[in-house]
């Protein structure tokens, strides 16, 4: 088992070592569970990083 971390739209746990999708924002990376989720971060960031 490989680093996890956290889908920032639907909370699901990932494998960064190999995710379905990612997003650099503001100098950090995001890793999705589906490219969807992925998309749904980059049209409103700031929406899921509020939490």
């Amino acid at each position: 088992m490989g680093k996890k971390a956290i889908d920032p739209v639907c909370e699901m746990e990932v494998d960064v070592d190999d995710p379905p999708a990612t997003s650099e924002h503001e100098g950090k990376t995001y890793y999705f569970c589906a490219p969807g989720c992925k998309k749904r971060f980059e049209e409103n960031p700031e929406k899921f990083l509020e939490n």
